[in-house]
């Protein structure tokens, strides 16, 4: 339990996981989405992964990202608390609202390469 609480201890990584709460998404939607690079967003993703808090899909060339299903049936309290209180908290509501911009651009990976990180910020 200590290494699920240490993993989800980061700002960085539950912000990631609030937004595979809602969408699955790859890491270069994350690293546009969250204004950040691409190897930090890995760095995290590999935690989570790790830990089994998120789970991935290959399609094509993309690896889609989302929270596993076994965490939030195995940890059910700990999920609701998560999902209330990001819900309330200004930095998880902000990039929930760049997801939303996001999501009605029409961008996805393959336009989304080469352009400028804060395509979408807020």
């Amino acid at each position: 339990m200590d290494k699920l609480f240490k993993t989800l201890g980061d700002q960085n990584r539950l912000r990631i996981v609030n937004l595979l709460m809602h969408h699955k998404l790859c890491v270069c939607e994350l690293e546009v989405i969250l204004q950040t690079t691409q190897s930090n967003v890995s760095r995290h993703l590999s935690r989570l992964r790790n830990e089994g808090i998120i789970t991935y899909e290959k399609k094509a060339q993309w690896i889609y990202y989302t929270v596993s299903q076994s965490f939030e049936e195995k940890h059910g309290l700990l999920y609701q608390y998560l999902q209330r209180r990001m819900s309330q908290e200004q930095v998880f509501k902000a990039d929930i609202e760049r997801l939303n911009s996001y999501e009605t651009s029409g961008e996805n990976c393959e336009t989304l390469k080469g352009k400028e990180k804060a395509i979408f910020a807020s």
